[in-house]
């Protein structure tokens, strides 16, 4: 079965969505299945050996420049190509273009009206290359904000198209009017050219349901998967009897590192716990310096300086060591999580989490038994779960054990990718009928 899986690239950025398309693209090419990872906008990075094609559609330069300048709507596609070149594209991405949803909206709104917004020419190659090159049998698209692209793609191919749930509404509630509502009206008519959706868990399935006025029956949920390489039980004991806190994730005010911070002053009043550390790795983007640098001057006033580390954006192998290194992690968002990966790692690697109990989060700590829930965006009903578990080393390894199991049994990328490919195979055989001679054609018009 030949599927093409369409994610959007991230630019210079570690993308948890990039990273997993990678993983589960890896492994149904590994189960035998024909998959092409297909970048859009820019190129994929990815903290494994990617298998992204060397080939970008909807390129990021070009979809930018047919959206201000109505000459790019007619130029020839020879001259497309050469703004689409992989090495452009990763240049453009690390002069730190905007990303924000406030300065966005117009864009958004023609990228979801596909073949009827300003990017048509960008449907049309994609279309001609599908068509002439790769001939899918099913086209899955990493996010809704895709979405409009699904309409040609079905029309012209005539195959299944699936998209992925991926946290798309923290964008776009962030768009102003009145793009805001126009990106709402437009993601509810283009939902319907879809043939599934997949969520990561009932949560997110529930939630989209209702914003997107999708059938609850028409998402799938299907569990992440890791690739679970490297991702072995982390060392008993504490290094030099600090207990060690971490957060993993974008250093933003959305994923809430804030938060855990404040957390971390609160601890450090107490005369009873040891030494303590907080430990931070994420992406830090260019325009989110002053927020790290304001989370520095917090801890600092309490004397807390050298017990705060920001370790950088880290590789796999980092990444690995990083999670083996803590006692415990916390991902405090502000917004409802839709997916949770990092606290998947955490898991996959024995360290225990406290989590806000809202989005996703209730959902994951129900299902792997690995952790403690706090009041969401409350600093104080945070510190006191940490607390709770400092105070319980034994009842803290026992959750981290309890983590790690569950990964290992049930989150592995192969499972992820069977239950994928039995969702493609289903949808294949719905949309066809029988033919008097044996054969079958597609139900599509």
């Amino acid at each position: 079965m030949r599927v093409v899986h369409l994610v959007s690239g991230a630019g210079q950025m570690y993308c948890g969505s990039c990273m997993h398309a990678n993983a589960l693209v890896t492994a149904l090419q590994s189960a035998g299945h024909d998959a092409l990872l297909v970048p859009a906008y820019t190129p994929v990075r990815t903290d494994d050996d990617s298998v992204s094609v060397d080939h970008i559609v909807f390129g990021g330069l070009n979809v930018y420049l047919q959206q201000k300048v109505g000459l790019f709507r007619r130029t020839p596609w020879a001259l497309d190509r050469l703004l689409d070149r992989p090495w452009l594209l990763r240049w453009l991405g690390r002069l730190g273009t905007s990303t924000r949803p406030e300065s966005l909206g117009a864009l958004t709104v023609s990228m979801l009206r596909g073949e009827e917004g300003r990017q048509g020419k960008e449907i049309e190659k994609l279309l001609s290359w599908l068509k002439d090159d790769l001939h899918p049998e099913v086209v899955h698209l990493s996010n809704v904000l895709l979405v409009g692209m699904a309409r040609e793609i079905a029309r012209e191919l005539r195959v299944p198209v699936v998209c992925s749930l991926s946290g798309e509404d923290i964008f776009l509630e962030r768009l102003v009017e009145p793009y805001y509502s126009q990106a709402r009206e437009a993601l509810r008519e283009r939902c319907r050219d879809l043939d599934a959706l997949v969520a990561m868990n009932g949560y997110f399935a529930d939630f989209m349901s209702q914003y997107l006025a999708v059938e609850r029956e028409r998402i799938r949920v299907i569990r992440p998967g890791l690739n679970l390489d490297g991702y072995g039980m982390r060392p008993a004991g504490s290094k030099d009897g600090e207990f060690v806190i971490g957060f993993l994730g974008r250093i933003c005010p959305d994923k809430g590192l804030h938060l855990l911070a404040e957390a971390f002053t609160h601890l450090a009043e107490e005369t009873d716990l040891g030494p303590l550390r907080l430990a931070a790795a994420g992406y830090l983007p260019p325009a989110e310096k002053k927020y790290l640098e304001e989370i520095r001057g917090m801890v600092g006033q309490f004397g807390l300086a050298g017990r705060f580390e920001y370790c950088g954006e880290l590789d796999r192998a980092g990444k690995i060591a990083f999670l083996k290194s803590l006692d415990l992690m916390s991902l405090p968002t502000v917004y409802r999580e839709s997916k949770g990966l990092p606290v998947l790692e955490a898991w996959a690697c024995g360290v225990p989490v406290v989590l806000p109990g809202h989005g996703a989060f209730p959902e994951m700590v129900a299902d792997c038994g690995a952790g403690l829930l706090c009041t969401p965006q409350d600093p104080r009903s945070l510190a006191d779960c940490i607390k709770e578990l400092i105070l319980d080393r034994k009842r803290t390894q026992e959750l981290g054990r309890a983590g790690h199991a569950a990964i290992h049994e049930r989150y592995g990328i192969r499972r992820e990718a069977d239950e994928t490919a039995r969702l493609y195979e289903e949808l294949r055989f719905n949309d066809q009928v029988p033919m008097t001679n044996g054969q079958v054609e597609a139900k599509r018009p």
